[in-house]
């Protein structure tokens, strides 16, 4: 009987700890907060003296045309649930888990630039050297624009080196790959233009996914390892992003998992998807809960709490916002006591976004695989932030005169 009591009593304190360590251990408040997101996405805009219409997100799923969105949206600074909604290809029955892989497109240059980061905290690389001293592959051509200022790797990470290419329209699957010197060298049979200074480097802001591409040769001219390979085992695999991969194109394996992606008018795209070669810009394949894992180990790392992929001060350099308010891999915004840090995704058939609060333990992430997520996404992204009272992505009253 004394043992029995005593077993209550435990069970007793051991639930009455949990409800006073915080509400992420209360299922409840969890499952509430993500109904509310689910049934309270919100516009950009409404008028001044009412209430924002909301909605559902399987309306506004129909409404935009999407087959298909994921989200994991980050509490106190733990990932507090994932959600999956719709198919992972028109014309089929097969949902979306939380082991969908997305293309993540340009949310995989913050993962590149971690990979730089910790390279350079190896004494592996330096953040304001002349990078053609550690290309050995392939260099950055030397013109009128280079001979008074370098390209830097604080420069490329930052999109200040002056190099040309945005983005990457990708291949189709059945499309011969280059290799990543003719990316650089816009040789056949790459589908881009060359990559090269055609403004000083440090003279102005401009996003450069060439500039990611270059970043790419120097990691692989300079670890022991392909690029694919050492961000695997030294990132993706440390803190257990299990479903991802920067693996161009995908293998028979990991093609089991992915989403398919889909054009405007809901078709889907020739092949599934189209293949990037050009990984440290948009090659990385991966679920929001593996994205939100990275987010929460930046924060933790931001504030000295787990530093088993970067320094507290080497993360507080990559959050720092320089030019055009970006940091070294990601956009940072919100206050100087708050900030954020945020990147979004466009690739052929895929939309995603990434936010996560550096200080409050706080973020979403949020994957879709259709050309028309981007509004879809933004609604759900202020949905999240009205439910969990963020201090941004509001939104904002019209006044009428």
């Amino acid at each position: 009987m004394r043992s029995r009591l005593f077993s209550l009593l435990l069970i007793f304190v051991s639930g009455h700890l949990l409800a006073c360590t915080g509400e992420q251990f209360d299922d409840t408040s969890i499952h509430s907060r993500k109904e509310q997101v689910e049934n309270g996405l919100l516009p950009s805009y409404y008028f001044a003296g009412s209430e924002p219409e909301r909605f559902s997100i399987h309306e506004r799923m129909e409404y935009y045309n999407v087959p298909g969105v994921s989200i994991a949206v980050i509490n106190n600074g733990e990932v507090e649930w994932q959600g999956g909604y719709g198919v992972v290809e028109n014309g089929t029955n097969a949902i979306i888990t939380d082991s969908t892989m997305f293309q993540a497109a340009s949310i995989s240059k913050p993962v590149a630039a971690i990979a730089a980061l910790m390279l350079v905290e190896a004494g592996l690389l330096k953040l304001d050297d002349d990078v053609n001293d550690y290309l050995a592959s392939w260099e950055i051509p030397q013109n009128r624009n280079t001979n008074n200022n370098h390209v830097s790797l604080k420069r490329l990470l930052n999109h200040t080196a002056g190099l040309t290419v945005h983005g990457f329209p990708g291949y189709a699957v059945d499309d011969e790959i280059p290799d990543i010197p003719e990316v650089l060298n816009g040789e056949y049979p790459a589908n881009t233009g060359s990559v090269y200074n055609d403004v000083e480097p440090g003279t102005m802001w401009r996003y450069s996914g060439g500039g990611y591409t270059v970043l790419q040769q120097i990691i692989d001219d300079v670890v022991d390892r392909p690029f694919t390979q050492f961000v695997q085992e030294e990132i993706l695999n440390d803190i257990d992003m299990r479903f991802s991969t920067f693996e161009q194109p995908l293998s028979e394996q990991n093609a089991k998992h992915a989403a398919s992606g889909h054009l405007a008018d809901g078709t889907v795209v020739d092949g599934k998807w189209h293949v990037y070669p050009e990984l440290a810009a948009a090659g990385l394949w991966t679920t929001p809960s593996d994205l939100a894992k990275l987010a929460v180990v930046i924060q933790r790392s931001f504030n000295g709490e787990d530093n088993s992929l970067l320094s507290a001060e080497m993360t507080q350099i990559m959050l720092t916002p320089n030019e055009n308010n970006w940091g070294l891999g990601f956009t940072i915004g919100g206050s100087r006591h708050d900030p954020f840090f945020s990147h979004g995704g466009a690739n052929h058939g895929f939309r995603a976004q990434f936010v996560a609060y550096a200080n409050s333990g706080r973020g979403v992430v949020i994957m879709t695989n259709s050309d028309n997520g981007g509004d879809l996404i933004g609604e759900i992204l202020r949905a999240v932030s009205d439910v969990y009272n963020w201090p941004d992505f509001k939104p904002q009253p019209l006044i009428v005169d």
